[in-house]
């Protein structure tokens, strides 16, 4: 019997409400299907934490909404394919992927192929496991994994079966460059699928192992277009009986057919997929476990835990078990101790996405933070976007300085931080890139010089992006007691004053000659800012609001225009770009450079705003639907916003070892650290009209500053609010 995920909620809400604090089954908490719809671009499918597989079902069909492979208003399935991104907005990855049938099968022309319809009412998910039933083929499919794994368990009908293997079907920006399988015996085969895209030069090569000899295989060599390789389609042919299983094990490698087998033998030798998947579930259960609440709202609890999960999806594991990866300069490099990561959506995730796993996960970040590092040695530079070994150039700034500085501030040794610094300096100083050596020249980027790398230009945003990275180096020089270099580089933080019109109150982009772009008009989304307006930049400045507020005429005024910011609604909604999603006034909760504005108005004194809104974008922009997400997942960063806010506190600026506190969500959150303490935040009195602070009592004393130090949660303890429904209290 296949229990659907509307059941398995209907169970765990009478468990959540017999009891408040919820310690155990956490996994059930999670609905991978959150995102799915509207704009989120999540994929519902099979991973462990920060896994190299993230084996999950494609519909079939290209597109915007399909980025992940899988859309929730789509009812087709055309294949399992074991690597996704999750919530990204480019389309990449889908690689080998599989597909049960049996026979004759369906197959329809064009993009989808061979094919079988499905129904919601037969499908369920939780972290680290998948199901569904192929409604043409009366075929139940599972899904688990293990970090470079992927365990499938196909449940056949009395038939003549078949398990496709399509090596030259590519979707979205991916394009299949050269393909290969061979079968081992008959039990095994390997091969490998190269491809260029978004993952420029991108190599994967696997080993699969099924349960039970196939009776044929049939292998389809066709020609790729435009392509000097071969597009391998392979059948394996079965004799099945009623509700036989057949377990496929796939392992993947960047590096080689031989590490995919290592790989395969260390983390799957044996075709017990109900061993893998409590494996799976054992280990999301203990990374959820990190942080613990008390509630009765089983809803609230599902979007919490299942916002934690996904802040742990990535970046992802892109090592073999020997050590071995594929350098960002196309060599195999051995990492010995420590894991290296792929999978840095950095102009997203720097922001809070990796702030939290600074606090929840610290040997990860220290490992990350190495791979940055190891990928800047290889590649010249420090990465922008890399992925699957490869610089993809997608988005702005050198947003690895903020991730690598925040981790050295917060901690000693273990690395040769000058020869960091160095690294931090090249990449800030690689003028022909991205326009740096223009934004050295005049102190901001010109919105009319081109720059060959980007057709977007977005010269505003550079210009306020590199001043924060510059800001990050700076600091890390002090640390360093480099004086001259903080010097330098602080004076470059403050460019993006360069770029502030008094006549007009906004960032406004100006040309060689120093002239202001005219006409201007702040609603505007032009190719001067990179996927928002001009209200969405101006706050960003998160290294220097003292320096904001003076340029915007004081305390009084600056909070002023954030009520502008939230209140002055769009001209015309129907005319916003797709990122525009999740607005409140100019606010876009669907993007990531409006993420810290609502703790803005604890600088000047009036956290009953923050509170306010806060709580409206925990309540009403995130759902335990499949719709629950009003803009892209970007590999964790709405998650992470989503933790943080609930918890009661969050990073405006990253690499400053402080948090803003807000509203919690819950009456009792308790992260349990990694160094054996315990963190918790208690909010007394806490309902839907009670999200205001009354006051704050931090270890018994009470608490007259509107932030926490990154010392103070290490340290352990209680943080305790009292609520009220009343605005208008400044607490600190």
């Amino acid at each position: 019997m296949m229990i659907s995920y509307k059941n398995i909620l209907t169970v765990l809400f009478l468990i959540a409400t017999s009891c408040t604090a919820i310690g155990k089954n956490l996994v059930y908490y999670v609905n991978p299907f959150i995102g799915t719809d509207y704009t989120g671009n999540t994929y519902p499918g099979a991973q462990v934490p920060f896994g190299m597989v993230q084996l999950s079902p494609d519909n079939g069909l290209p597109g915007w909404d399909r980025i992940a492979g899988y859309f929730y208003p789509d009812s087709t399935i055309a294949g399992f394919s074991h690597t996704h991104l999750s919530g990204t907005g480019a389309g990449d990855l889908y690689d080998i992927s599989f597909m049960p049938v049996t026979l004759p099968y369906k197959e329809a022309e064009g993009d989808l192929g061979i094919y079988s319809r499905f129904s919601h009412q037969d499908e369920s998910a939780y972290a680290g496991y998948y199901q569904v039933r192929l409604t043409d083929y009366n075929i139940n499919v599972e899904l688990t994994a293990t970090p470079r794994c992927g365990i499938q368990r196909y449940t056949f009908p009395k038939a003549k079966s078949g398990i496709y293997l399509n090596l030259k079907k590519a979707m979205n920006w991916d394009k299949t460059v050269d393909t290969y399988i061979e079968l081992v015996d008959a039990y095994t085969i390997r091969g490998y699928r190269f491809s260029d895209g978004w993952a420029r030069n991108q190599k994967v090569y696997f080993v699969t192992r099924f349960s039970k000899p196939f009776k044929e295989a049939t292998t389809f060599k066709e020609p790729l277009q435009g392509e000097q390789g071969t597009g391998y389609i392979a059948r394996f042919d079965f004799d099945t009986e009623e509700g036989e299983q057949i377990v496929v094990s796939t392992a993947i490698s960047a590096v080689s057919m031989e590490g995919a087998m290592k790989n395969l033998l260390y983390e799957a030798p044996h075709n017990n997929f109900d061993k893998y998947l409590s494996l799976a579930t054992k280990a999301w259960e203990k990374e959820l476990s990190k942080i613990q609440i008390k509630s009765k709202d089983f809803d609230k609890l599902t979007v919490f835990y299942t916002s934690f999960y996904r802040s742990m999806l990535a970046p992802t594991l892109f090592k073999d078990v020997d050590g071995q990866y594929y350098g960002a300069d196309f060599n195999v490099y051995h990492a010995l101790g420590w894991n290296n990561y792929t999978t840095f959506s950095l102009w997203d995730t720097y922001r809070v996405a990796h702030p939290l796993l600074f606090l929840t996960h610290p040997k990860e970040s220290r490992d990350m933070v190495l791979s940055l590092i190891e990928f800047g040695k290889q590649k010249g530079r420090l990465p922008v976007w890399s992925l699957h070994g490869s610089e993809t150039d997608m988005m702005l700034g050198y947003h690895s300085v903020p991730v690598i500085v925040s981790l050295l501030l917060k901690e000693k040794g273990g690395y040769s931080t000058r020869e960091i610094l160095n690294l931090c300096l090249k990449t800030a100083n690689y003028d022909t890139y991205r326009n740096i050596g223009d934004y050295k020249k005049f102190g901001y980027v010109p919105y009319d010089i081109t720059d060959p790398y980007n057709s977007d230009n977005w010269a505003l945003s550079k210009t306020l992006e590199y001043a924060y990275d510059d800001y990050c180096i700076a600091r890390l020089a002090e640390k360093l007691g480099e004086k001259e270099v903080a010097e330098t580089f602080y004076k470059r933080a403050q460019n993006y004053q360069n770029l502030f019109n008094k006549n007009t109150g906004f960032f406004q982009p100006k040309d060689s000659n120093g002239e202001f772009i005219e006409p201007f008009d702040p609603e505007d989304y032009t190719p001067y800012i990179a996927e928002s307006n001009a209200w969405q930049y101006l706050w960003s400045v998160q290294h220097d609001i003292d320096g904001l507020m003076k340029l915007l005429g004081g305390k009084e005024q600056m909070a002023k225009r954030l009520d502008q910011m939230f209140t002055t609604a769009p001209t015309d909604s129907t005319k916003l770009p797709i990122f525009s999603t999740g607005m409140i006034g100019q606010y876009a909760h669907g993007n990531e450079p409006s993420h810290h504005i609502p703790y803005l108005y604890n600088a000047v004194r009036q956290p009953w705003k923050t509170a306010e809104y806060i709580n409206k974008i925990c309540t009403e922009l995130y759902k335990n639907t499949p719709s629950g997400l009003c803009g892209n997942e970007d590999c964790g960063q709405m998650s992470a916003w989503y933790v943080f806010s609930s918890m009661g506190f969050y990073p405006v600026n990253p690499v400053s070892n402080e948090y803003e506190i807000g509203t919690p969500q819950f009456e009792s959150i308790t992260l349990n650290l990694p160094n054996g303490k315990k963190f918790t935040v208690l909010a007394h009195g806490l309902s839907n009209s009670h999200i205001f602070i009354s006051r704050a009592f931090f270890n018994g004393k009470r608490h007259r500053k509107s932030t926490l130090t990154y010392e103070e949660i290490q340290q352990g303890g209680t943080l305790e609010l009292f609520m009220t429904d009343r605005p208008g209290i400044c607490w600190y």
